[in-house]
């Protein structure tokens, strides 16, 4: 099949969160698969020049958003068996971060509009156009009229993933036409009626051939308003075009026996480089290098929905145990101030990381026991799979995709790969770390066992693409 992958951000190009690392792992594992994939994305300020340095221009031409014609450049680069395509128009994407600008809803209305005008530009004839996120959303909106316009999608299904119901692009009535070049037919409850504004997320979940969600459990989620955001209606309404799909992540990439930037190297059958990693980590935050201290973890965003108000909560009762607290992430300027002060507050003991590292990050996983992820919601998570691949024992709250990724542990048969709990409670989660730290100390056998079987889980996309693969069987009827 011919496959179009259109996503707002592709690691290892430009990347703010688990979006990119799908968008840059997925593809691939379809190339693997025998499929022509092309990826499209923006060419921000940001990607870099060792990435710019190996692309080529392909063309330029004018893209149509309502009674606009807009320049549009198209750079490709090839990697992995995939060619990715990168829509150059510095006025829109020229800029310092990807997101969060006062125009927002056109720069990504006129990305879509480069994602649909695109294929007949390059003589390809998409089987498959693969949107993700709000971001995109107009894309098979658009296509619903546009394939009966362009050769080039005449045969053309659209995909549409959710990764964070949340953010869905709700912007006022008053763009839909002028703006994004739809007419008032579009302004309806089976469409992009919210209220009284538009939802280009609802939208985009009544126009897409399939849509897909980033773990099975979310999108049973997704039926609760707890979870949908107002969106529940809408969901229930598309039910029989929706599944679940666990996301992955790239296995090979994250494989520390073979990491040459890590401490030192490890498997899961050798864990001795890991205790280097944790010395390492130790001398570089500033903890007390101790070996037998547990380490627990966090890196994210340090938002509400992540679980971040039960952490300061409990926290006087984790620090109450023998364990040392690595903190990596920013956000919401309450928790960013709560961590810095627990830094100064226990020395040598915590250390408050209010930043984004890439390789930080890699060395915390590396050199942790225990990685915390408590989140309200979380409809897939990434960070509980890479804890796993380098023997990071995680700790969570069974929604979304933590709960399909991370089976409790069972001391009695010596089964799963966490700990685990259930309410939205700061006593519940600190039940579960106190379960943990008791394994570590108390069972050092169980513990080791627990390692190995977590770097030993398969997450890698193998599985996952080939779920996709079956959606994309069962829209267009191709083998």
């Amino acid at each position: 099949m011919k496959i179009l992958f259109a996503s707002p951000e592709v690691a290892p190009f430009i990347k703010t969160g688990g979006l990119a690392d799908v968008a840059g792992s997925l593809p691939p594992a379809l190339a693997e698969l025998g499929h022509d994939v092309r990826v499209i994305l923006p060419l921000y300020e940001q990607i870099g020049e060792e990435w710019r340095s190996q692309m080529t221009f392909v063309k330029y031409y004018y893209v149509r958003l309502a009674w606009r014609s807009i320049y549009c450049g198209l750079f490709q680069l090839e990697r992995n068996g995939v060619t990715y395509y990168f829509v150059d128009n510095e006025s829109y994407f020229k800029r310092q971060g990807i997101y969060g600008h006062f125009d927002d809803a056109e720069r990504f209305a006129y990305f879509s509009r480069a994602v649909i005008e695109t294929p007949g530009q390059i003589d390809f004839k998409p089987d498959i156009i693969h949107c993700n996120d709000w971001q995109t959303a107009l894309v098979p909106i658009y296509l619903l009229e546009e394939r009966y316009r362009q050769n080039a999608l005449s045969r053309s299904k659209s995909v549409f993933t959710i990764h964070n119901i949340e953010y869905q692009g709700r912007y006022g009535r008053d763009l839909l036409e002028d703006l994004f070049g739809l007419d008032e037919s579009y302004f309806n409850e089976n469409m992009l009626k919210f209220y009284d504004d538009i939802s280009l997320l609802k939208g985009a979940i009544n126009a897409a051939d399939y849509v897909t969600t980033v773990s099975p459990n979310y999108a049973n989620e997704l039926q609760f308003s707890f979870y949908a955001h107002g969106l529940e209606g809408v969901i229930a309404a598309n039910r029989g075009k929706i599944r679940g799909i666990l996301n992955g992540i790239d296995m090979k990439a994250n494989d520390p026996s073979t990491r040459k930037d890590l401490a030192a190297s490890f498997s899961s059958r050798n864990h001795k480089g890991k205790a280097k990693c944790k010395a390492a980590l130790q001398e570089r935050l500033g903890l007390k290098v101790d070996p037998n201290v547990p380490i627990i973890a966090c890196i994210s965003r340090l938002v509400g929905h992540k679980g971040f108000e039960l952490v300061c909560q409990a926290f006087r009762g984790i620090m109450d145990m023998e364990v040392q607290f690595v903190l990596l992430g920013t956000g919401e300027w309450g928790y960013e101030q709560f961590f810095r002060n627990a830094q100064n507050e226990y020395p040598g003991r915590v250390s408050a990381n209010i930043l984004y590292d890439g390789a930080l990050s890699d060395a915390i996983y590396a050199g942790a026991d225990i990685f915390l992820m408590p989140s309200i919601a979380e409809p897939c998570g990434l960070s509980q799979m890479f804890a796993m691949r380098y023997g990071t024992v995680p700790v969570v709250r069974m929604t979304g995709g933590l709960l399909d990724s991370v089976p409790a542990y069972n001391s009695e048969e010596n089964t799963g790969l966490g700990f685990t709990f259930g309410s939205v409670d700061a006593g519940d989660m600190l039940g579960a770390l106190y379960r943990a730290v008791g394994v570590y100390y108390d069972d050092k056998k169980a513990w080791d066992q627990l390692i190995t079987r977590d770097m030993e889980a398969d997450f890698s996309w193998d599985r996952s693409a080939q779920e996709y693969v079956d959606v994309y069987r069962t829209i267009t009827g191709l083998e």
